[in-house]
């Protein structure tokens, strides 16, 4: 597992350069427009909603003594909700809407590094691709959420469940953003649920990736920006990788 984690973090390395050279901005450029989108729209929700949250957890508590105390936390804790939630939301929504465009750029990566320039691929259509990405991502925003609600009320233990609370909702946030990440290439090759098994089998390379991803979004502005390019592109690399030793690359004798 600390092998695969390692892999999916360390591809980042030549993300940029590969861009460059295969010439892929281009092709980032609408997702990157939904990207900073729906990065604003949610960052707006999230302000006004923090403190609300935090109002509502504290009204449960019936007594006076402790009642500030306990306000404080709730408070805390309506901003860890709403941060997750946001992350949450807005990693799978830009994931499924940028399907599309990403396919090809995947496909360019994978010609790159086989030397092939067709293979015997799923036939898939934009309408199909967009179809198979919200689907994946309404799956995996379904599964994130009911891991997530446990995760939360570790926040109500005191100092180590703060901790514990943290470094699990990244964990678990960095897990399916990297299997988002994945399957802009597992497309083109598996059904939908021989896909959900191939990233459960490599789920390190999925964790190492959505880490990067994840701490990108850290970075005000540039994060939203240049978080899918590096991220497919590096799960890209990855992915293709983890095919061939599979050998599941059904490549054909067509060659660069």
């Amino acid at each position: 597992m600390i092998n695969n984690i390692l892999k999916g973090i360390q591809a980042y390395a030549g993300s940029f350069a590969l861009i460059s050279k295969l010439k892929l901005w281009k092709y980032f450029a609408i997702p990157i427009l939904i990207s900073v989108v729906t990065a604003v729209m949610i960052g707006l929700s999230a302000y006004g909603l923090s403190d609300n949250i935090g109002r509502f957890i504290a009204s449960i508590w019936p007594w006076d003594w402790g009642k500030e105390t306990f306000t404080a936390i709730s408070t805390f804790i309506g901003g860890i909700i709403v941060i997750a939630i946001g992350l949450i939301l807005y990693k799978h929504i830009i994931m499924a809407l940028s399907a599309p465009f990403m396919s090809p750029v995947s496909e360019k990566i994978e010609a790159h590094l086989t030397g092939v320039e067709q293979h015997n691929h799923r036939n898939t259509s934009f309408k199909d691709q967009l179809w198979r990405g919200i689907r994946i991502n309404i799956r995996n925003l379904a599964k994130e959420l009911l891991v997530t609600i446990p995760i939360l009320l570790l926040n109500f233990i005191p100092l180590i469940g703060n901790i514990a609370s943290s470094v699990l909702l990244f964990l678990v946030q960095s897990y399916y953003a990297g299997f988002g990440n994945m399957d802009y290439t597992l497309e083109r090759h598996f059904k939908y649920r021989e896909s959900i098994q191939f990233v459960r089998k490599y789920r390190g390379v999925a964790i190492g990736n959505g880490i990067v991803f994840m701490l990108f979004l850290l970075i005000p502005v540039v994060g939203v920006i240049l978080v899918l390019p590096l991220s497919v592109t590096a799960s890209s690399v990855n992915t293709v990788k983890l095919l061939e030793k599979e050998k599941a690359l059904n490549q054909n004798s067509l060659t660069v």
